[in-house]
């Protein structure tokens, strides 16, 4: 069996924060600070140690990106949803004669009012109504 080299000892000076999170680290991990501070420099100075950082850096632009697609798809069906709605509303909606049209005017800021708390209401509490469209594209037709 090989003898075992002994560790080199050096002395290093960290700034009180530093020391906080070295000290927090290891404490969470149950090892030794010496050990996380060993671990941390071979691997600052490990040749790949700028592939991980890519590789790192790649994983979470692929994850924004897969964000940002789920985003665009929940605004394209917001869009239809509300250009559907309008088209219905205005296929099955009559134009009210004038003094009916003045008082709907009048009952209008009202309504709106109870809208905007029902859809506070429904924002708060969920589910969501893109969760409702999935769940319901899921289901198996009878």
């Amino acid at each position: 069996m090989a003898p075992r080299k002994k560790k080199a000892q050096i002395t290093v000076y960290l700034e009180p924060d530093t020391m906080a999170l070295l000290a927090d680290y290891a404490a969470r991990r149950d090892q030794p600070q010496s050990l996380v501070a060993e671990a941390a420099i071979a691997s600052f100075l490990s040749p790949d140690a700028a592939e991980r950082r890519e590789a790192a850096i790649t994983k979470r632009l692929d994850q924004l990106d897969r964000r940002m697609t789920r985003m665009e798809r929940d605004v394209g069906i917001s869009v239809e949803t509300l250009a559907v709605f309008i088209r219905f509303w205005l296929a099955t909606t009559p134009t009210l004669p004038e003094p009916a049209a003045q008082a709907a005017r009048a009952k209008a800021g009202e309504r709106y009012e109870a809208f905007v708390a029902a859809l506070g209401r429904r924002l708060a509490k969920g589910p969501k109504l893109i969760q409702e469209v999935t769940e319901d594209q899921a289901a198996p037709t009878p």
